[in-house]
């Protein structure tokens, strides 16, 4: 699943709160607003994806969140017409027959994509069954990537990393590009142990792209930040993911975007929203070639279009600011996660992922999804009785007040 921001009202919602916030800051209009449309060029800017050689756009639009909206036609399209070039679903996601309708409807869009979808599999050779499947739900007789959808979660970590290096994925992998129906291989994910995964895959160079949990203010001497770091040496390609939500408010007020803005003064100097100042937090990172975002509502497309087609590095204090002013408003979400706060917390509740589900319910508004999924951890992996909260969010990389959180996990997903 990609990453997005708040659902339909609460996010029309912030964007109205946001520009009054903002523009009583500044005294003008914020970057909320989408630049005239003449002035828009016809894509939005790329970048290359790895060695693949591949030019993906810096949004890529993600539809993990809309399987559960009736909005997929009409955003894929305007999407399109934004100027986004990358397309992300999946078989769990249920959107891609929208993709098979929008094909036959429009042959020409097909060439003009990068089309990437994703299947979860217990064995590399199962890959060479599935995508046949994919193809015929997408209507097409190619993708240009295809992933392994979230590898660990299925895995034991020595599984996964025999995965990614194994005899078995190399010729399963070659089989595939031989076979035109995927140009390229990878997986996405989000588990704690990723960053051994990621290592794994660089080291053994069968991969081609990763699809990662991420967040731009990663510490440096990190496992995941030096897997990055060999992916990048190596030329693997590297997509963001659950880098937004869970990270600002889900129902935010007037005066806590005031409060946004005065603790990340450099969102008032640049005219951005603190979405999308997060974006351009996480394109700053040359490693990462694109963000996969999952896009529910027009408001939220024309901002995020907005924030690539307007996108200049930032400096690492204003990166800092951001952090600070995300983690002074108690996020729902750690993208840094390594399970150091179940450790901590003396623990074997997975507290990552119950946070990470309960986002999906109160940030994506996937929520039948979300309680499929806390449904599916075992009894010990939900049952954080007795564990040690406040040593688990000393813990946690972005603070995570586990307090109030977990009762919310619990009551909303049980």
């Amino acid at each position: 699943m990609s990453d997005d921001q708040p659902n339909s009202p609460d996010r029309r919602e912030f964007l109205q709160a946001g520009a009054l916030a903002t523009a009583a800051a500044l005294g003008a209009a914020t970057g909320l607003h989408a630049q005239d449309e003449a002035a828009k060029p016809t894509t939005l800017p790329k970048r290359k994806l790895g060695k693949t050689g591949v030019e993906i756009t810096l949004l890529e639009m993600g539809t993990g969140a809309l399987r559960e909206r009736g909005v997929l036609d009409r955003l894929l399209r305007l999407a399109y017409a934004s100027g986004i070039r990358t397309f992300d679903t999946a078989n769990l996601y249920g959107t891609e027959p929208g993709f098979k309708k929008w094909f036959e409807q429009a042959p020409e869009v097909r060439k003009e994509i990068v089309l990437v979808t994703k299947d979860e599999v217990n064995t590399p050779k199962q890959m060479l069954t599935t995508l046949d499947q994919r193809l015929e739900a997408l209507g097409t007789d190619y993708v240009d990537f295809y992933f392994v959808h979230g590898l660990g979660d299925h895995h034991t970590l020595d599984e996964s990393i025999n995965f990614v290096k194994g005899q078995e994925f190399k010729e399963t992998a070659e089989a595939i590009r031989k076979s035109g129906k995927a140009k390229f291989v990878g997986f996405s994910t989000h588990h704690k142990d990723r960053a051994q995964t990621i290592q794994a895959a660089a080291e053994g160079g069968i991969v081609d792209a990763i699809m990662l949990m991420y967040t731009p203010w990663l510490d440096k001497d990190s496992p995941l930040n030096k897997a990055l770091d060999t992916c990048y040496s190596k030329g693997v390609g590297l997509i963001s993911m659950k880098q937004v939500a869970g990270q600002f408010p889900a129902k935010p007020k007037v005066n806590v975007l005031e409060e946004v803005v005065r603790r990340a003064p450099m969102l008032a100097e640049k005219k951005l929203s603190p979405y999308q100042g997060l974006l351009h937090a996480i394109w700053t990172d040359e490693r990462i070639s694109g963000s996969c975002v999952s896009i529910k509502t027009t408001e939220q497309l024309r901002e995020d279009a907005d924030a690539a087609r307007r996108y200049e590095p930032l400096k690492t204090t204003e990166i800092e600011q951001l952090r600070d002013a995300a983690l002074a408003f108690g996020p729902t979400l750690c993208a840094d996660c390594d399970g150091r706060c179940s450790v901590a917390a003396g623990t074997k509740a997975e507290l990552g992922d119950l946070t990470r589900f309960l986002t999906y319910h109160e940030h994506h508004g996937i929520r039948v999804e979300a309680r499929r999924q806390y449904a599916a951890l075992s009894p010990e992996a939900r049952d954080w009785a007795g564990a040690d909260l406040e040593a688990a969010r000393a813990a946690c990389p972005n603070k995570l007040n586990f307090a109030k959180l977990l009762p919310d996990a619990d009551r909303y997903l049980a």
